[in-house]
C-alpha cells in the first residue's frame, strides 16, 4: 500500500487497518516457524506497513494536539492596550 494512500486515510480507518495487518503478522509468524510459509520476506514487508500505520497515527495525533494546542491558547489581541 502507498504511502500516499495510507495518509490520506482517516484515523479510524488506519487502526482497522493495523489490526488487520498485526493479525496476518501473528499468523505469518507461527506459519514460518511451523515451516508452512516459505516467503519470510513477506512478514518483513508487513512490519514495515505496520510501522508505516503507526508512524502515520502518531503524526495525525501530533498534528491534531498542535492545532488544540493553538487555538486554546491564542491571547486576545487586544490584551495590554
Amino acid at each position: 500500500m502507498e504511502l500516499k494512500e495510507l495518509r490520506s486515510k482517516p484515523a479510524t480507518e488506519l487502526q482497522r487497518l493495523l489490526k488487520l495487518y498485526r493479525e496476518q503478522s501473528r499468523d505469518l509468524r507461527f506459519k514460518i516457524s511451523a515451516k508452512q510459509h516459505k516467503d519470510v520476506r513477506e512478514l518483513r514487508d508487513t512490519k514495515k506497513l505496520i510501522a508505516r500505520i503507526l508512524t502515520i497515527l502518531k503524526e495525525k495525533e501530533v498534528i491534531r494536539s498542535f492545532a488544540a494546542k493553538n487555538t486554546t491558547t491564542k491571547k486576545d489581541s487586544t490584551y495590554g492596550k
